[in-house]
């Protein structure tokens, strides 16, 4: 699983940027058209991934995992047969976009409460920290070779090679050969909704889930945010050249990796609940400070520390945090706990995205900057700081009926 895991993510860290990419250099379309395509995709996708957390939850995990593998293979590489066919459509790059983030919703809702069973309790951060360190060796290198190939062979080319990790990473799940558990058995009485909102309803009925969805909501948001008008600040008013543009970036992934291979000694030494805390607040203390960027070797340097520090700190938190949902939620409930965390992100992220846009162009870049550099201080606030281990609230007697349904 692994394996395929970091498959799947360097194919992605190659291709990343992939579709903006063909919209610009081959379908010449507009600015605005480049930023609703992500929007788009990430909110359409959101919707029509609604009922999936229950559908995911009843059923065997491998197959559902293999089947988006396979679609978003079969989605990503229509793009190059359509552009060597010569039919390639902007409506066709907003397909491709949904179908693709649907499939990674379903992929991870999966394949997380796969790991769960895969993976006993004692050894989660050692699995967890390896994905993420996978994640940001992937997208420190994946994006530089993209570069080159789109460079030497053209963009469909890159965008094949985002395909093909997808069919190689179906293949690695399907090499698997531990038994898989049998699902949960889903309560026939409860209506359709009940089932959709199940997710939600057992985040906000758990104190240190709570916390923490609010708090990854508002630190994603106001991250996203910040993302292009970065890009914007770097390239265009301080006149970084590409290359650093690409240095700026792809030193700082170092700290994710460094981060990631420190979660399990870390918390050996210091426990689960100091390690969650602390770094949730060391990923959020910089970057504010990037509104004050100056220009020249100065900036590059301060860039690189100040993203080398918050990724330190991301990479112990992801891991962690993803322990802590993985243990504190019930067998059958965790397919629809990640599936609905997965939906509200993506809704989330493209509102603000958009905000961050509005609020820089009303004010200053520079400005809007700020704004969400305190966004991403105000989020360590929302910490679980109290007791994380108890539920604010008991369930249901149905939702406990239905979290307890284990493997036989």
């Amino acid at each position: 699983m692994w394996s395929a895991y970091a498959i799947s993510e360097f194919g992605t860290g190659i291709g990343f940027g992939a579709l903006p990419l063909v919209a610009v250099l081959v379908l010449d379309v507009s600015e605005l058209q480049v930023s609703l395509l992500a929007a788009f995709g990430g909110i359409a996708a959101a919707l029509l991934a609604l009922p999936m957390g229950p559908w995911i939850e009843y059923r065997r995990k491998r197959p559902v995992m293999i089947g988006a593998d396979l679609v978003r293979f079969l989605a990503v590489v229509s793009v190059p047969v359509a552009m060597l066919s010569g039919v390639l459509s902007y409506a066709q790059l907003c397909v491709v976009a949904v179908v693709q983030s649907v499939a990674a919703i379903a992929f991870t809702a999966a394949g997380g409460a796969h790991l769960k069973a895969l993976v006993p309790p004692e050894d989660r951060e050692a699995a967890t920290g390896r994905f993420e360190a996978t994640f940001w060796t992937a997208y420190s290198s994946g994006p530089a070779i993209g570069g080159a190939l789109t460079s030497l062979f053209g963009v469909a080319w890159t965008i094949t090679a985002d395909a093909v990790s997808f069919l190689l990473s179906a293949v690695g799940v399907r090499s698997l050969r531990t038994p898989e558990p049998r699902p949960s058995v889903p309560d026939a009485s409860r209506r359709r909704l009940s089932e959709i909102t199940a997710g939600w309803r057992y985040i906000l009925g758990h104190r240190g889930l709570r916390a923490l969805f609010v708090n990854s909501q508002l630190f994603g948001g106001a991250m996203m945010a910040a993302s292009p008008l970065l890009t914007v600040l770097m390239l265009r008013d301080l006149g970084f050249a590409p290359w650093q543009y690409g240095i700026a970036w792809g030193i700082p992934c170092l700290g994710g990796v460094l981060g990631a291979l420190a979660l399990r000694p870390l918390t050996a030494r210091f426990g689960r609940r100091r390690v969650l805390l602390v770094s949730g607040v060391g990923r959020a203390l910089w970057l504010w400070a990037l509104a004050f960027l100056p220009a020249g070797v100065t900036g590059l340097v301060l860039i690189i520390v100040i993203e080398f520090l918050a990724l330190f700190g991301s990479g112990v938190f992801n891991p962690a945090f993803a322990v802590y949902r993985m243990t504190e939620t019930a067998d059958g409930y965790l397919s629809r706990v990640l599936a609905g965390w997965q939906i509200t992100s993506r809704t989330v992220q493209p509102i603000c995205i958009a905000l961050g846009g509005a609020l820089a162009a009303v004010t200053s870049l520079r400005t809007a900057l700020l704004v969400c550099g305190l966004g991403v201080l105000a989020s360590s606030v929302l910490l679980p700081w109290r007791d994380i281990a108890k539920p604010a609230a008991p369930l249901s007697s149905a939702d406990e009926r239905a979290g307890s349904v284990r493997t036989q």
